[in-house]
């Protein structure tokens, strides 16, 4: 009976001719002894199988069996090769018969790789140095201070450093980096040397020979060592194909030869391989760092400063060529079509997905940057860049095929990925794979590669020709600008005039080809949704001028044309205001986020935000990159995206404006934290863990309400007895509005206002706990103003020293900053009052703050005018000031909507009034806030208040229509 999978299985029927597939399996069948390589080794090595120490092969326990061989009288080499095949057979066992779990399997292989490579260094060394010296780096003499290289020999008094030895670094790729080696797996390896020079000659000063030469000798050294085959086979196959111009290259690469080749001919696929890439040996350049050096040239290469979308189409051909050579290799042999690395939905293909995401996003995400394919997963799946059931899919799947393969090769020890022909074989791999027989196993495998595929196809299967996604697309093999030019008649006059400006614009001639046909393509996808109605001319008209201003970033481009959901999303947001397409011009790069599937159903969530960035710096701190410029940045582009996810939620209506203001002031707060935290570990006169210190915050980021590009209104204080303090803390300060203010390349974060602070502009920048509780609660000569208690009303702490974040526990005081700035505030705001003179008073600020914003004719300012948005604040403040002594539910600072209604329910305003003035109020608010997303004056014609500004009015003649009068409850002061 022969297997039958289920129609459009990716397993083919050929795997078997004979075998009942659905025969029970039973526990004899899993033995490894019926592999053939496994058999071999038991009859050739019995006597030394008993040399490897029991349990799952570690570096320490074959180390430990290395010498046990070594001491049989085996050389090196021999003794390596036979280590590897005690390994082996200890893995088929562990693997088949006790289900060891697929780490310990790659692990082992991996470990056995990296002893050998590092034996094999010390051995090469050893004999070439005895042979021609050391290979030596001189000392620049003009790196000696007040030193001319044009003077003679060292300085007087002063002898140059001496010479030291030049570093070989052997570099794992591939799985080899990984740590994911297979149990007959070849290894691919690139030599990196890091100076030019010459080595030191022979014990009699002779045979000297440059560091090139050196380095060449010892990778061929190392390969006997290694690679070559003997009686007892190899150690490893050894592949060299991979270094930079491949198998016409040199064997050792200098490392500044390395970094020229990447900036000059390094090439798309070359970014995936090197993006797996270690240091394996020598051991000691590992462990003391020097190795370190090739992350310089690497990680640039690899990872890209801006999202990089253009990934896309080489990934895609490398992939079409690895399936069309896969299909050739097949033709005529069926049974090489169920490869489980290299056919449809293989190994190669999760392997593939992951590496795109990291690639295109790993510059801007650093905690993206890891070599295994199962942590990557994760990672990806933790920065939600995968949903949660695909990266577990996608981790059982490989789980899955990665056993598959290793049960395969340890048939014959033979680097092949192919499903068995032989029913037996195959029968024992079911069993070894715990199936309960065949059929159950192909079942299982089909469904695996099944999703694997569809994965991948979702993400890079697209077509890689047009992609246009709208009717009429298609370029019909044109150049870019003969498509430009051919498009121009089917779209609408404006956009066409446009785009026809394009087609002589010397930015797009000097585009490359495959670029300007990506705007082709685009400009066709637009205008095909232009025509049918899906998108506004506006919209395309504001695309054109965002693209224009991009063209030499053609990553842009190519993120557009694989997302044709980011392409539209796009266009309806900057279609629906001005606001929205230039943040997205100061800020290309937000448009990713519009890729999400989750962007419209979530919030900001301040611990998500907080750890991510927490997880970036460590991922930065890791390879040595978390300078400052490198964390101003990557705080910039934090918040400039969730800015961003806001205004795509606020456009597409899933967010009110209250809502925006929360989640932008939350947003506010967790930059705050984040940069307090990061600017004091970096403090060079720190003298604590965590600062005993906190920000308060005012105005719209107190009470909540901040927009988009508000400055943030903060005090700073402290508390703390160090003599220094005062010092310590003005640097602080100073670093963190640096910190906030200054522009990168990524531009800036908040404009900061502390004219609040005690004595305003002419006070210290941050002052002490004690002195500001003394300037707010009229202690001595120095006291707050009417205005500044008005301000106190909307004020609270954004962090302290015991805000999650800013530093581990707290500063040890009790109360912490926080309960003792709630006591002050709520001292402040219930002290008590004359309610006449506070009513006169506020009335007097109201009119002076009316004076310096007038208002043109007979239009209607929402902020200023009678009946505007001051008016209610103006309203709120003074019921705080006047009526919280006694009514205690106005204390708290929860909005001024949310307070009009309890001083309603309080008996404070006639029934109806607060209800009425919330509604208003937040009325006035969504006129302002889509007059700013506008860009267009505040100033309205009164018939767009209709309602609002008459309910404001009467509210404000009830409260404060004359400033003796007070409302009704009982009267503050004599």
């Amino acid at each position: 009976m022969t297997a039958s999978p289920p129609n459009g299985s990716a397993v083919d029927s050929s795997v078997s001719t004979s075998v009942n597939v659905c025969l029970p399996l039973v526990v004899g069948e899993r033995q490894a002894s019926h592999s053939r390589f496994v058999q071999r080794l038991r009859r050739r090595y019995a006597d030394d199988l008993a040399s490897l120490p029991p349990g799952a092969p570690v570096h320490a326990t074959m180390q430990t069996c290395l010498a046990a061989l070594r001491a049989k009288g085996l050389a090196l080499p021999a003794a390596l090769r036979v280590l590897r095949q005690l390994v082996l057979e200890r893995l088929a066992v562990l693997d088949c018969e006790q289900g060891a779990p697929l780490h310990d399997v790659t692990r082992a292989v991996t470990e056995l790789a990296e002893l050998a490579l590092d034996a094999a260094c010390e051995l090469a060394f050893a004999e070439l140095d005895s042979l021609h010296g050391e290979p030596l780096v001189g000392p620049s003499e003009d790196e000696v201070p007040g030193r001319s290289r044009l003077d003679a020999g060292p300085p007087p008094g002063l002898e140059l450093a001496k010479p030291r030895r030049a570093h070989l670094w052997v570099v794992g790729m591939g799985k080899l980096g990984a740590r994911e080696l297979n149990v007959s797996s070849d290894i691919d390896l690139i030599y990196v040397y890091d100076h030019d020079g010459e080595t030191a000659g022979n014990s009699e000063g002779r045979n000297r020979i440059s560091n090139h030469e050196y380095f060449g000798k010892a990778v061929k050294h190392i390969y006997n060592t290694v690679g070559e085959t003997t009686e007892h086979g190899n150690v490893f196959r050894v592949d060299l194909a991979l270094r930079p111009n491949g198998n016409s290259g040199p064997s050792a690469v200098s490392l500044g030869a390395l970094e020229e080749y990447f900036l000059v001919q390094g090439r798309e696929w070359e970014r995936f391989a090197w993006l797996k890439s270690r240091v394996i040996a020598p051991a000691i350049a590992v462990r003391d760092g020097s190795a370190n050096a090739l992350r310089g040239a690497v990680l640039p290469f690899v990872f890209r400063k801006y999202l990089d979308y253009s990934v896309f189409d080489s990934l895609r051909q490398l992939h079409r060529q690895i399936r069309e050579h896969a299909s050739r290799r097949a033709a005529g042999h069926p049974g090489r079509s169920n490869d489980v690395k290299l056919s449809r939905g293989g190994i190669r293909e999760i392997e593939f997905t992951v590496q795109l995401l990291q690639v295109v996003r790993g510059g801007q995400f650093p905690e993206l940057r890891t070599r295994p394919t199962l942590d990557a997963l994760t990672r990806l799946c933790r920065a939600n860049l995968m949903p949660q059931a695909t990266a577990d899919a996608l981790s059982q799947a490989y789980d899955f095929l990665r056993r598959v393969e290793h049960r395969i090769q340890y048939l014959d020890d033979q680097q092949t990925h192919v499903l068995p022909m032989r029913d037996d074989d195959l029968t024992w791999l079911a069993a070894t794979m715990g199936c309960a027989n065949v059929c159950e196993f192909l079942h299982a495998l089909d469904a695996h590669r099944e999703v694997v595929a569809q994965e991948f196809d979702t993400l890079l299967g697209g077509p890689t020709k047009g992609n246009c996604n709208g009717k009429s697309c298609g370029n019909g093999g044109r150049s870019g600008v003969e498509g430009l030019q051919s498009v121009l008649a089917k779209l609408p006059e404006r956009f066409a005039e446009r785009i026809g400006q394009w087609c002589e614009d010397p930015r797009v001639l000097a585009m490359r080809e495959d670029a300007r046909l990506r705007l082709t393509r685009l400009v066709e996808r637009t205008g095909a949704w232009l025509d049918e109605g899906r998108v506004s001319e506006l919209a395309a008209l504001r695309l054109a001028d965002w693209i224009e201003h991009l063209l030499r970033r053609e990553s842009y481009l190519a993120l557009l044309q694989e997302r044709p959901s980011v392409h539209e999303r796009l266009l309806r947001i900057i279609g629906a205001a001005k606001w929205p397409a230039r943040y997205l011009l100061r800020h290309p790069g937000v448009i990713d986020e519009l890729a999400s599937q989750q962007l419209l159903a979530e919030r900001f969530d301040a611990a998500q935000f907080e750890g991510e960035l927490e997880a970036r710096r460590a991922a930065l701190q890791s390879t040595g990159e978390d300078d400052e410029e490198a964390l101003l940045d990557l705080l910039r582009r934090a918040h400039h995206a969730e800015v961003f996810r806001t205004l795509a939620r606020d456009i597409e209506k899933t967010l009110t404006v209250e809502q925006v203001a929360d989640d932008l002031s939350a947003l506010a707060d967790s930059v705050l934290r984040v940069t307090a935290r990061w600017c004091w570990s970096r403090l060079k006169n720190r003298h604590r863990e965590a600062p005993c210190f906190a920000i308060i915050g005012y105005g719209k980021l107190g009470g909540k309400e901040l927009g988009y590009g508000s400055d943030l209104d903060i005090v700073f204080v402290y508390e703390d007895v160090d003599e220094n303090a005062s010092e310590i803390y003005a640097g602080f300060v100073r670093k963190m509005i640096n910190w906030l203010t200054i522009k990168t390349g990524e531009g800036d974060l908040f404009e900061i206002d502390t004219a609040l602070r005690p004595n305003g502009n002419s006070g210290l920048l941050v002052t002490s706990f004690t002195a500001y509780a003394n300037y707010q609660q009229q202690r001595g000569s120095n006291t707050a103003w009417t205005w500044e208690h008005q301000a106190m009303t909307r004020a609270r702490i954004v962090m302290d020293d015991n805000t999650d974040g800013a530093g581990p526990g707290a500063s040890g005081t009790s109360p912490s900053l926080r309960e003792r700035f709630d006591a002050v505030r709520e001292s402040v705001i219930t002290a008590e009052r004359d309610a006449q003179s506070l009513a006169a008073e506020i009335v007097a600020m109201r009119e002076k703050v009316r004076a310096a914003h007038p208002v043109r004719g007979t239009r209607f300012d929402v902020k200023h005018s009678p009946g505007g948005m001051v008016d209610v604040e103006f309203v709120v403040q003074f019921l705080v000031l006047s009526q919280s002594r006694l009514h205690t539910e106005l204390r708290a600072n929860t909005g001024n909507i949310n307070l009009l209604e309890r001083a309603e329910r309080a008996g404070l305003l006639a029934p109806g009034m607060g209800t009425a003035v919330a509604q208003a109020y937040r009325h006035l608010r969504q006129i302002q806030h889509q007059a700013r997303l506008d860009e267009v004056s505040t100033q309205v014609d009164e018939s767009a208040v209709a309602d609002a500004a008459p309910a404001v009015r009467a509210l404000w003649n009830h409260v404060l229509g004359h400033a003796a009068t007070v409302p009704a409850g009982p009267r503050m002061g004599p």
